[in-house]
């Protein structure tokens, strides 16, 4: 283009303006770049969906149509792609880093550079955006829209650029502007919105919402600081605030108008009309800010709204401040603001737990409140609130939503005047819940009394709702069996260790005998005692008993806490409740739920998780892609995943193992420098590279990985170097994942990791034979790195304990071979991928109730190699901090925190035996090479495109709709 040249853009809606929907006709803006000028023209009407894009240099050029990014609607079909030249797009990434600028305008650097391309790619995805959107208002279509506590989105440039297509347009238009594409890329901080599985699931069925047409909608929190930002110092894992904010968001969007009014604390008092209302507390605002989410090789471009928090101006005391007490001026504004600081506060203290309270209560309110406002929006004046479930599919991720239920009755009930009947089949048929785990503390429990205090009118809803459930249990099993009723009720309802409803208050109560018996001399004489000296049992629901003897009274034990069981609800609520992994849905079916399973068996389903193959293989591994692309003819496999099975055939394939190994290779070299950058390590790419990376926690067992590494350590320092390269593979051992704040245990399990590799890798005897890495501060763009050049992935949980697990579809769509349990979804993939080309070992899942019992009898006798490596690690060979508290935990028969719950020990010799046959495979790489591309070909079922068709379908009625 040439430097005097004039560039006009003008971008025109064929249709006149009208009435107050009108936007500004034209907008003029103009910058200098050098000599050259850029002018944007727009002329807009609200309602025309008619435009084009104009790129005019006015000195010498003649002008050049391009087709809009959004709609071209010169074609028949009304159809258009946006195919801008890499000089546009320069000049676009130009234009904001003038117009729209969050830096000094002295310098071109590459965080200003990120940010100008990421405003340029998001001025594409807003036009598709909002015709998205219009589209669905106009339809009025049925819309999901999918609660959760985590998005763990990742970084988004790369992604939205290549659901658009225009990765190379991009690289291209960057590199005119001295820059690469993926230096550019790489100065986006992740968004720290989750923490671990749960929040990727939630982002990959986004993508494939997006993607596949789904009308949807995301809704979350947006967190300030999201989890912590992990470091790893000499004494373990140490937590900082995450800054991921700190110098903005290019990708999201304030909408200022839209903002509800959240309450908590007050009291609720009945009206004149006999409507009850609930009054005082505190009040605070929600704002959304939302965020696109566009689909590949579609327009349609789908919305995850966040929701922020604030107070109102007229909160923040002015005569306070004025008389110097500043921080009671701005008290109001500090507590609303704190409720998004940080995803999920330590809840150990009272505090804490008003908090994460809070937190569920914004998320839940917030968003009912907009959904219902958008079917009102959409209802206009032929509003039928009978009609709502066929217009809103609400799905709750995990438990932390579950306040959707009593606060959708609240806004029916209380706001638009529904009676409770017609608000109660309204609830179940909009709701439905999605179980993500077994684990007890994760289906909460909150404090009857926290929650009265706090939401005082939505425990008067849950505990009607608790009387409905206690009503349709009486009605199914009767009174007769009083022992029966009485475990039913303890083990369904929704209300823990609280009264029965005052209508079913008799249920238990025995009937008091009195017979009337006359003497030898005449008198009658009652068989009843008087009340001063009677032995009277009173029972409650659950079998508790008191008992008042003749003489004194005998202090019960104190009572049980009243709780709200919020995954009871959750089943109770809604119309769906399924899991996550065929295993998993059994034993919700079985286990978790078993008794709802038999009241209501055509409410569980199960839904096994998913990972979209855009990020997981076609972004992050372009090498594969490539390959991939090549073998099965066509790129069709993005969207019908069903393709990668085509690759079984070419398993044996020399050329193709060859290109797969090349592949896998240029992989590890990227992650060996990642590595050397992040932890100063050096490791050798022809080594195997063997990962674990997840969420710390005992059930997940790295304890036994790492177990396993030192066990491997203390048999090679026994061994001659010629011995140690006969005997083992070369090893690169990853570890990766953040254990909880106040999670001492599994803190310790991250000290042991960086102690053991502190050792081993300094050890001059081992060299490149064993490298063990604790990488800090794993996240998604890491995992982006890391996953591409696996070899070997654990996922080892204790069977019967992991729901599902994503990052083990990742790997196996990488060519990744697996180690592991049969647990979550590890049991399909090895179906799927073949028995041959997984390791396998250790308990099943009905097992292990057996086996806990048997250490409780003290039964369990520990193999001589775990008794060895535990001593080893007692030695003190890994430094000076003390493992006792660590190594007791897998010792003992009985008592918290010991007896080896996770069944550690129990593993562990099958798991070191499986060790060896995995190097023995690896030394064959041509086996291994192929294992690996029968991994990748067998992974074709678990894209999340999959399981959202199936949600869609089973759970919540929806169809696709595509943007013309």
């Amino acid at each position: 283009m040439a430097a005097s040249s004039h560039l006009t853009v003008a971008l025109n809606r064929a249709e006149p303006f009208s009435g107050s929907n009108s936007l500004p006709s034209l907008i003029g803006l103009s910058t200098r770049y050098g000599k050259s000028r850029l002018l944007l023209v727009r002329t807009s009407s609200w309602r025309s969906p008619k435009r084009t894009l104009v790129v005019r240099n006015v000195s010498s050029e003649p002008t050049q149509k391009l087709k809009d990014p959004v709609a071209d609607e010169e074609s028949a079909t009304g159809a258009s792609t946006f195919e801008p030249d890499s000089s546009s797009i320069a000049a676009s990434i130009k234009y904001h880093a003038e117009f729209t600028p969050l830096f000094s305008p002295d310098r071109f650097d590459l965080p200003k550079a990120y940010f100008a391309t990421a405003q340029s790619v998001r001025d594409a995805l807003i036009i598709n955006w909002n015709e998205t959107y219009e589209l669905y208002e106009k339809l009025n279509v049925k819309q999901a829209y999918y609660l959760s506590m985590e998005f763990l989105q990742g970084r988004a440039l790369l992604n939205a650029i290549g659901n658009l297509e225009l990765t190379g347009a991009y690289a291209e238009a960057l590199s005119k502007l001295g820059y690469e594409l993926e230096n550019v890329a790489c100065q986006e901080p992740d968004a720290a919105l989750g923490n671990g599985g749960l929040g990727r699931l939630a982002s990959c069925f986004l993508d494939s919402l997006a993607t596949l047409n789904y009308p949807a909608w995301g809704y979350g929190l947006r967190y300030k600081y999201g989890l912590f930002k992990q470091k790893i110092t000499k004494d373990g894992q140490q937590e900082a605030a995450e800054n991921w904010l700190e110098i903005g968001n290019p990708w999201e969007i304030v909408r200022n108008d839209i903002r509800y009014p959240i309450k908590f604390y007050g009291k609720v008092v009945v009206g004149s009309d006999g409507k009850r209302n609930w009054i005082g507390g505190e009040d605070i605002e929600a704002v959304a800010y939302d965020v696109p989410i566009p689909g590949y090789k579609t327009k349609n471009t789908i919305s995850l709204r966040l929701w922020s928090t604030k107070a109102p101006t007229e909160d923040f005391d002015l005569a306070a401040f004025n008389a110097g007490e500043h921080s009671r001026a701005s008290e109001a504004l500090a507590s609303a603001e704190k409720i998004c600081h940080v995803l999920y506060p330590g809840d150990d203290s009272f505090e804490g737990k008003v908090l994460r309270l809070k937190q569920q209560y914004t998320l839940c309110s917030a968003s009912l409140q907009d959904i219902v406002a958008r079917f009102e929006r959409r209802s206009g004046a032929n509003k039928k609130w009978g009609e709502f479930p066929e217009k809103v599919a609400v799905q709750m991720n995990d438990t932390h939503p579950t306040l959707c239920i009593p606060e959708l009755m609240r806004i029916l009930l209380d706001l638009k005047g529904l009676s409770w009947e017609e608000a109660w089949n309204i609830t179940q048929r909009t709701v439905a819940y999605t179980n993500h785990t077994v684990l007890p503390e994760a289906l909460e429990k909150w404090s009857f009394e926290l929650m009265q205090k706090l939401l005082p009118r939505h425990v008067e809803i849950i505990e009607l709702i608790d009387e409905e459930l206690v009503r349709s249990i009486i009605s199914e099993y009767g009174t007769e069996d009083k022992v029966l009723l009485r475990g039913k009720l303890k083990e369904l309802r929704v209300l823990e260790n609280v009264d029965l409803p005052a209508a079913y208050s008799d249920i238990f109560i025995e009937p008091e005998e009195s017979s009337i018996i006359a003497s030898a001399e005449g008198h009658v004489i009652s068989n009843s005692v008087d009340d001063k000296n009677s032995s009277k049992l009173a029972k409650s629901v659950d079998g508790d008993e008191t008992v008042k003897g003749n003489d004194e009274l005998i202090s019960p034990p104190p009572p049980p806490p009243k709780m709200v069981r919020m995954a009871n609800l959750c089943v109770v609520g809604g119309h769906a409740v399924n899991g996550v992994a065929e295993i998993h849905s059994e034993i919700v079916k079985d286990e978790v739920f078993n008794a709802f399973y038999q009241l209501w068996p055509e409410k569980f389903q199960n839904k096994t998780n998913g990972v979209t193959p855009r990020r997981w293989i076609r972004f992050c591994n372009p090498d594969l892609s490539t390959l991939i692309t090549k073998c099965t003819g066509s790129e069709d496999w993005v969207l019908n995943t069903e393709k990668l099975g085509e690759l079984k055939k070419f398993a044996d394939n020399e050329n193709l193992q060859n290109q797969w190994r090349i592949a896998k290779r240029n992989n590890k070299l990227k992650a060996a420098a990642f590595l050397k950058e992040r932890t100063g390590y050096t490791v050798s790419p022809d080594a195997m590279f063997d990962i674990q990376v997840k969420r710390i926690h005992e059930y997940k067992r790295q304890l036994l990985n790492v177990l396993g590494i030192v066990y491997r350590y203390k048999k090679m320092k026994e061994m001659s170097a010629a011995e140690r390269k006969e005997k083992y593979v070369p090893r690169v051992c990853i570890f990766g994942g953040k254990a909880f704040a106040t999670y001492v245990q599994a803190k310790r399990i991250v000290k042991f990791i960086t102690d053991v590799g502190a050792t081993v890798n300094r050890d001059p005897e081992i060299g490149d034979l064993l490298k063990v890495i604790f990488l800090p501060d794993y996240n998604v763009s890491a995992a982006e790195i890391l996953i591409p050049a696996s070899e070997l992935s654990q996922h080892i949980s204790t069977a019967g304990m992991e729901a599902s697990g994503t990052s083990n579809m990742k790997f196996a769509m990488n060519g990744c071979i697996l180690i592991g349990t049969l647990d979550g979804a590890n049991v399909e993939i090895r179906q799927e991928v073949g028995a041959d080309n997984f390791f396998l070992f250790g308990a099943e899942a009905h097992e292990i109730a057996g086996l806990r019992k048997e250490r409780a009898e003290g039964k369990f006798i520990p193999d001589p190699r775990f008794e060895e490596v535990k001593d080893y690690v007692r030695s003190g060979v890994f430094g000076a901090y003390d493992y006792e508290e660590m190594i007791a935990s897998l010792e003992g028969n009985e008592g918290f925190g010991r007896a080896d719950y996770f069944l550690v020990g129990k593993d562990f010799p099958s798991y070191i035996e499986c060790q060896e046959k995995v190097d023995e495979a690896y030394r064959d790489q041509k086996r291994w090479t192929r294992m690996s591309i029968l991994n990748t070909a067998g992974s074709y079922k678990f894209s999340s495109d999959r399981t959202i068709h199936e949600y869609a379908k089973d759970i919540w009625d929806i169809k696709p709709v595509e943007l013309p």
